[in-house]
C-alpha cells in the first residue's frame, strides 16, 4: 500500500489569538499540520528552529502586527526562504495589500473571511507553486530546465547555479521563470505574464510584473542593470534570450 502524502505544513502568523487559534484548529481539522506565531519575532524564531527538511509549505501572515509588520516579514520569507505567502488583511489595508503582492506574496484574504475560502486559496497557491502533492509528477516524468549555466528543478522548485548552490526564489518568481523557460526567445507581454504569475487581481497593479522581473534579474543575471538573459522588448514586453534544454532529473 502506498504511503499517505505528508500533510501540508502551515505557519499562521497573527497577533490576534481570537483569530489565530480557531483558524489553526479549523486547518488541523482539514488535514493540515499547523504551527502558530503571535508576532514576526516568534515566526522568525520558529523558522530558525526549522530544518530545511521541515520547511513550512505556506505561511498565512497578518499585515498589521506590533513590532515588525507583516510586509517586512514577507520580504524575509520570500528572499531567504522562497515560501509562498497569503496575507490576512483588514478591509482598510488596500495599499498594503498591493505592496505585499508586489513584494511577491501569492494572495490575500480580507478579514473577516470564510475559512473554507481560505482553504481553497491555500490549495490554489500550492498548486501554482508546484508544492501540492496533487501536482507532483511521476518519477519517470521528472526533468530539469538547463539554461546559461543554471538548472531549475520544477518539481521541487529549486534554482541551482553553476556551482551547485541553491538560490532561493519566491513562488511568483518561480512561476515567472517557468513562463520564460517554457517560451524561450519569445516576446511575452505584461498581460500574459500577469496571468501566468499573479492570476487574481493582477489587473490592479501592472507594475507587479516589472518588480518581479527586477528581482529575478538580480538573482540570475551577471549584471542586473545590463540584463542579457531577460531582455526588455520596448513596446512589447520581455523575452528570455537563452537556449533552454529539458533534461531528465538524474542527468
Amino acid at each position: 500500500m502506498a504511503a499517505s502524502p505528508a500533510p501540508t505544513r502551515v505557519l499562521v502568523v497573527d497577533d490576534e489569538a481570537a483569530l489565530r487559534e480557531p483558524l489553526s484548529d479549523y486547518l488541523v481539522r482539514q488535514g493540515f499540520a499547523v504551527s502558530q506565531a503571535a508576532s514576526a519575532a516568534q515566526a522568525r524564531a520558529r523558522l530558525a528552529q526549522t530544518g530545511a527538511a521541515e520547511m513550512f509549505d505556506i505561511v498565512l501572515l497578518d499585515i498589521m502586527m506590533p513590532g515588525e509588520d507583516g510586509l517586512s516579514l514577507c520580504r524575509h520569507l520570500i528572499e531567504a526562504r522562497g515560501v509562498p505567502v497569503i496575507f490576512l488583511t483588514a478591509r482598510g489595508e488596500a495599499t498594503d495589500r498591493i505592496v505585499g503582492l508586489e513584494i511577491g506574496a501569492d494572495d490575500y484574504v480580507v478579514k473577516p473571511f470564510d475559512p473554507r475560502e481560505l482553504v481553497a486559496r491555500i490549495r490554489s497557491v500550492l498548486r501554482r507553486a508546484n508544492r501540492s502533492p496533487d501536482a507532483a509528477a511521476s518519477a519517470a516524468d521528472e526533468f530539469h530546465y538547463i539554461f546559461e549555466g543554471w538548472r531549475l528543478d520544477p518539481l521541487r522548485r529549486r534554482l541551482i547555479d553553476s556551482e551547485g548552490a541553491v538560490v532561493a526564489i519566491s513562488s511568483a518568481e518561480f512561476r515567472l521563470l517557468v513562463a520564460f523557460l517554457d517560451h524561450p526567445r519569445q516576446v511575452l507581454d505584461r498581460d500574459r505574464l500577469l496571468d501566468m504569475v499573479q492570476g487574481r487581481e493582477a489587473h490592479l497593479f501592472d507594475r507587479a510584473v516589472d518588480n518581479q522581473i527586477s528581482r529575478l534579474r538580480r538573482k540570475i543575471e551577471r549584471d542586473s542593470r545590463n540584463p542579457e538573459l531577460i531582455q526588455t522588448v520596448w513596446g512589447g514586453g520581455y523575452m528570455l534570450a537563452a537556449e533552454v534544454r529539458k533534461v531528465p532529473t538524474n542527468a
